[in-house]
């Protein structure tokens, strides 16, 4: 079954997500969410049906921070926002509906081939055999040169592969169970807030099982082992002498260099304010060493 709306086509057979024929990168869990809000279009989804949907039922996740993710996903994909929704609407305490105009059919046949039709006998030039010969070289050697000074000058542009980030989920150390949440929640502001840079150039991986390790099991050479990543950001909040502190981290994997490093301290040694400090970090260095952009 093929969707589509606006722009934007979708397989739900292969999962494919494409914008004008392009090809949209969208990871399988948040492919089949996506899949299952075409199918109810203008209806509610509740979180239960996504959840059965894209883990099954039998399935232990933390389901609250998968759908979280699958949904910024999507929105990232096709450009949309929560607060001012054109495609995907979240209903509070009830779960999303898909609210763009959308038609739905099956994939359209292929053109039938045209059959192949004989060549017509080539007739034999008439007068003498050398001047037929000094005729076709006349024609075949312009375009011979033509065709090779015009090649060699054509630029070859090159194949653009996205750099692949994975934001690791951030740890609380400083003993105090209350920032557990806030802590967690911050990776996904993260990911979400990043997935909107630039899909063509930048690839955000922020749900894989290696990324989700507590700290203690969790270190580079393992994340070299998981999904394809070019660079990882940590975090830690920390407890410092003059109240909380946020540490950052921006590390390429392949020599496991930090590209960046903060201390993020907010006034008065509290959270607040944290959040929108500790995403406006990254997109910084983000922009700054991969996509060479000019800071916010």
């Amino acid at each position: 079954m093929v969707h589509r709306f606006g722009t934007f086509e979708f397989d739900a057979d292969s999962g494919e997500l494409r914008k004008n024929g392009r090809a949209v990168a969208l990871e399988p869990q948040p492919a089949k969410a996506l899949a299952l809000l075409l199918s109810k279009g203008g209806e509610i989804v509740s979180r239960e049906e996504l959840r059965d949907s894209v883990w099954g039922a039998d399935t232990h996740v933390d389901f609250d921070r998968g759908l979280a993710y699958c949904v910024s996903q999507i929105r990232a994909a096709l450009g949309d926002s929560g607060d001012n929704p054109r495609f995907v609407q979240t209903i509070p305490k009830r779960g999303f509906k898909f609210i763009a105009p959308l038609s739905s059919g099956v994939t359209a046949p292929a053109s039938p081939v045209a059959p192949i039709l004989p060549m017509p006998p080539i007739q034999p030039p008439r007068g003498p055999w050398w001047m037929s010969l000094l005729a076709i070289l006349a024609l075949a050697i312009p375009v011979g040169l033509a065709f090779y000074f015009g090649a060699t000058k054509l630029p070859i542009a090159p194949l653009v592969q996205p750099a692949f980030v994975g934001v690791s989920i951030f740890d609380n150390e400083t003993g105090l169970p209350e920032h557990d949440r806030l802590v967690a929640g911050l990776s996904d502001l993260v990911v979400e807030r990043l997935s909107r840079l630039d899909p063509d150039r930048l690839a955000v991986i922020g749900n894989s099982h290696s990324l989700r390790q507590p700290r203690n099991i969790r270190n580079l050479a393992n994340l070299k082992m998981g999904p394809r990543l070019d660079y990882v950001l940590l975090g830690q909040l920390q407890k410092g002498e003059t109240g909380l502190r946020f540490i950052t981290h921006f590390i390429r994997l392949s020599d496991e260099a930090h590209l960046k490093a903060n201390r993020l301290t907010m006034p008065g040694g509290g959270v607040d304010g944290l959040e929108d400090a500790v995403v406006e970090e990254f997109e910084r260095a983000v922009r700054g060493h991969i996509l060479n952009l000019p800071a916010n």
